[in-house]
């Protein structure tokens, strides 16, 4: 157990040195500017439900970057994302949610090797926390929907939609794996 709070501990020290990287901060921009690109994209089902791609790069911006340097980009994707395309007013648990995400994205990628078992694993605590518990609690408090029925909702489509995720999660994060293999042997 030691060795364990050991290494968690030299990991997370790692990744808050990243936050004074220059190559680290830069990818992190070229990544958000790829964040926005797809949040550009985002397939609306109705008003309450979304389907969208940029969590691909929130994901890569957590494996390359580290959780810090991935809650700050979080945070500037969504405040960028809503001046570029908003979609109702602003509000701050959005925000809040993103710079979450970017930790939990950088808590289960950060130099660790990529396993399906991982990256499922991470998509349902994502899926768990973000689609079914923080986004309808923010659009019941901001519209007043049942949080019930927002949920639900989102239900159908997160299990359709996880398979599919997976996969792209998986094809973007070996993509990134071999990219710090080769930045390694220069």
């Amino acid at each position: 157990m030691q060795y364990l709070r050991s290494n968690y501990q030299r990991l997370m020290v790692q990744a808050m040195a990243e936050l004074r990287s220059p190559r680290a901060l830069s990818l992190a921009a070229v990544l958000a500017a790829l964040n926005l690109a797809l949040n550009q994209f985002t397939i609306p089902v109705s008003g309450y439900l979304e389907i969208g791609f940029d969590f691909l790069a929130a994901a890569a911006t957590g494996m390359l970057c580290g959780p810090w340097v991935a809650a700050l980009s979080g945070i500037a994707t969504d405040l960028l994302g809503y001046v570029l395309r908003p979609n109702g007013p602003y509000f701050p648990g959005f925000t809040l949610s993103a710079m979450l995400a970017g930790i939990v994205y950088g808590l289960w990628y950060y130099r660790r090797p990529i396993r399906l078992w991982r990256v499922a694993g991470c998509k349902l605590t994502v899926t768990f926390l973000f689609n079914f518990l923080l986004t309808p609690l923010w659009l019941h408090v901001m519209y007043g929907q049942a949080f019930v029925l927002l949920s639900s909702m989102r239900i159908v489509k997160n299990i359709i939609k996880f398979p599919v995720d997976v996969v792209l999660l998986m094809l973007v994060l070996k993509a990134c794996e071999q990219y710090q293999k080769t930045r390694r042997r220069v």
